[in-house]
């Protein structure tokens, strides 16, 4: 999503890196092409409109274009204005001292709202919280049946009541929260293809039942700037309080995530992107407007590893790789890592320059789990200690995983790259858990895992993307 916007961008900024100074013709001739990318990226027109108005007055500043620096106060400005059109600060979902609280979700139907009713339980299952997901769709062929299906994968009972009177499934819903000791509630209610009265009338006499504390939209971010009307009509008759935007993982413009907020004056509190029940994110303004500039969101990719990082890990080990003396088997736990990370496509595509190598095709997704293949077909003496892996064994590892002893070799040598990169990093490791590591279980220090972000540079993770993805 917005991979064009953001290529175009990047292409006119780095126009006026190659100039020592900027002209007002410069400025004018950058704006006019900033203009032409939004609009092509489906933002609403309104919304150009004012963006670059603003931008290019901030960009004729005298102490802008007589710098030394002209072209990256530029990228400034627009990474600022980019930055205030999504929403400036984070808005995130505040719960009451109500208990239940109630969340009532709204949308068209097919913008992904019965997902996002699970993935929001998931999450706040997460954060201790004890959901209720309660089916108000009673029109949609299976509505109900889909929730019921996604809350016993994730473990969150589903309310159905009678299946026919949705303001009473949502009354008796809270009731039935109240008596199963359940914290938050979360209502999926119906929608329809386009915005229209009896929607509306029935999203108001919910609203009415069971005074919620938040209604979120859920908002199909493939939509375009249609959205945006959507959005309007419904900030109009139930005064919703944010918006989660689905499908961020689409191929479409994306305009309408760059028009929501500045149009109705809702944020943006969360983005889906994926069909997994962890796959909803809190919205950061600041760090989607480094992405759309192509500076790439380190500080997400830092967040998911240290949330991996937090999950016991036995001394044993972290002692072993704090010394840099890996095994096979500690390369496919760190394989593991990274796809409770996301995987590899969302470790990449966090770096500078990432989606645009992942639109190229450039990184191999299933790079990591070819290794795994060929270090299962490896007995437990060759995965403890590699060295024993001379040519006859490789050979014969090679024919188990049904690839060519080139594969295994080439594993092999990315196994002692990453063995040598642990070793530089030690002393930052080390730095890091030190003394005042925190105890495990049987009162013993633990230490931050060496090779994630924290203890990790910038070209260490992009020397990790590099081996990673050949």
């Amino acid at each position: 999503m917005l991979e064009n916007l953001s290529e175009r961008l990047q292409g006119i900024f780095s126009g006026l890196r190659g100039k020592g100074r900027l002209t007002e013709d410069d400025i004018n001739d950058a704006m006019r092409e900033i203009r032409m990318a939004l609009l092509e990226a489906d933002v609403n027109f309104k919304v150009v409109k004012s963006f670059v108005a603003r931008t290019k007055e901030r960009c004729l500043d005298a102490e802008v274009l007589d710098s030394l620096t002209p072209a990256q106060n530029v990228v400034k400005i627009v990474m600022d204005e980019l930055t205030e059109l999504l929403g400036r600060t984070d808005s995130k979902l505040v719960l009451t001292s109500r208990i239940p609280n109630v969340i009532m979700l709204v949308g068209l139907q097919g913008s992904g709202k019965t997902t996002a009713a699970a993935k929001l339980a998931y999450r706040l299952q997460q954060e201790n919280h004890s959901p209720l997901l309660v089916a108000c769709d009673v029109y949609r062929p299976a509505a109900a049946d889909q929730l019921q299906t996604l809350g016993g994968e994730i473990g969150v009972r589903v309310y159905r009541g009678d299946g026919k009177d949705p303001v009473k499934i949502a009354t008796e819903g809270i009731q039935d929260a109240v008596d199963n000791l359940r914290d938050v509630v979360i209502i999926d209610t119906a929608g329809r293809l386009h915005v229209d009265d009896e929607m509306m009338d029935e999203a108001e006499a919910i609203k009415r039942a069971t005074k919620p504390d938040q209604i979120l939209m859920v908002v199909d971010a493939m939509t375009g700037q249609d959205v945006v009307n959507v959005a309007a009509a419904f900030a109009e008759r139930v005064d919703f309080d944010g918006v989660i935007m689905s499908k961020m993982d689409g191929d479409a413009r994306g305009g309408g995530a760059l028009s929501i907020k500045q149009v109705t004056g809702k944020p943006i509190k969360f983005i889906s992107s994926g069909e997994k029940p962890d796959s909803l994110e809190e919205f950061h303004p600041d760090r989607m407007a480094k992405r759309i500039l192509g500076m790439g969101d380190v500080v997400s990719l830092i967040e998911s590893a240290v949330k991996v990082q937090q999950e016991e890990i036995e001394q044993e080990q972290t002692e072993r790789m704090m010394r840099a003396n890996l095994n096979l088997n500690d390369f496919v736990d760190m394989n593991r890592q990274i796809r409770k990370m996301g995987g590899i496509s969302k470790l990449v595509s966090a770096l500078p320059g990432g989606d645009k190598a992942m639109a190229k095709g450039e990184v191999d997704e299933g790079a990591l789990d070819h290794m795994e293949v060929i270090i299962n077909s490896m007995t437990k003496a060759e995965r403890e200690k590699p060295d024993l892996l001379n040519g006859s064994r490789r050979a014969r590892i090679a024919a188990g995983a049904g690839v060519t002893v080139s594969d295994v070799n080439q594993l092999i040598k990315k196994f002692n790259e990453t063995k040598k990169m642990m070793k530089k990093m030690m002393p930052a490791a080390e730095e890091m858990g030190g003394k005042k590591g925190k105890k495990g279980k049987k009162g013993r220090r633990r230490r931050s895992l060496p090779g994630m972000p924290g203890g990790m540079s910038m070209a260490d993770l992009k020397k990790l993307q590099d081996m990673m993805g050949e």
